[in-house]
């Protein structure tokens, strides 16, 4: 696996494909493998796609201290290999938006799925602190709320809940969803150059639409679509999703 040297530690992504760069930012409690493993051979024919594993997931050490959005934006602006396309769900949204206005001139175009631009909500904020109670206190529980609020009703039930509750989380998740409830994009938003896609998901129970229609309200120019699925689209949705993101990245 290729190795990012940042100020923090080592940074682990995964390469694959060729042709221009896409890089693809992973969400709270997921990494390279988990988001995007089943996506990366329907774009690798155009792209050479980087997903890099941010401090605290996958292979990538949580070097402690403050876990801030400016430490994983650095983390994944380092695994860049050159200008290229950029895609960050979830958490991994606020981190592309923090890369893309930071960092211009690595990123030609911008994908942000299921993404907001603040946590000041008070529905937003209960499901995240929630999340997080569970993830310090009872794994059992915490495992059979991720598929509560992270895929359609619709989904679940065809899937069987055993099939996608999750197990002990992720050794990074609380830090993780602690920055979540701190993100803050209002500032950065205005600074974003790159043609950009918002996309949200109608039955996202997580991070409701309203917040994804809201980040794109945010960025005037900007293009959205919406999907019928909860919060982990990439799952419940891979062909559109993958379709979207494809698309997208193709034009001139």
């Amino acid at each position: 696996m290729p190795i990012a040297i940042h100020s923090s530690g080592a940074v682990h992504y995964r390469r694959a494909g060729s042709g221009p760069g896409l890089v693809m930012v992973h969400g709270t409690g997921g990494d390279a493998v988990t988001n995007y493993a089943h996506l990366v051979p329907g774009l690798s024919d155009i792209r050479t796609v980087i997903t890099p594993d941010y401090a605290g997931s996958g292979q990538t050490a949580d070097p402690g201290g403050d876990l801030t959005l400016d430490l994983l934006a650095g983390q994944v602006a380092a695994a860049f290999e050159e200008p290229s396309d950029l895609v960050g769900f979830s958490l991994g949204a606020a981190v592309a938006v923090a890369v893309a206005a930071e960092r211009p001139e690595l990123v030609r175009r911008l994908v942000l799925i299921a993404g907001w631009t603040h946590a000041e909500d008070s529905r937003l904020r209960l499901g995240l602190r929630t999340w997080a109670r569970l993830a310090a206190t009872d794994p059992e529980s915490f495992a059979a709320y991720g598929p509560l609020v992270a895929f359609s009703p619709e989904y679940v039930s065809a899937a069987g809940a055993g099939a996608i509750m999750a197990g002990e989380p992720p050794h990074g998740t609380l830090r993780q969803i602690e920055l979540d409830l701190r993100v803050d994009l209002r500032d950065l938003l205005p600074k974003i150059t790159a043609p950009t896609l918002v996309v949200g998901n109608t039955r996202d129970y997580l991070i409701p639409v309203e917040h994804a229609r809201a980040l794109h309200a945010a960025l005037p120019g900007s293009e959205y679509a919406e999907l019928d699925s909860g919060h982990v689209v990439l799952h419940e949705r891979p062909a559109e999703v993958s379709a979207l993101i494809r698309d997208f990245i193709s034009r001139e």
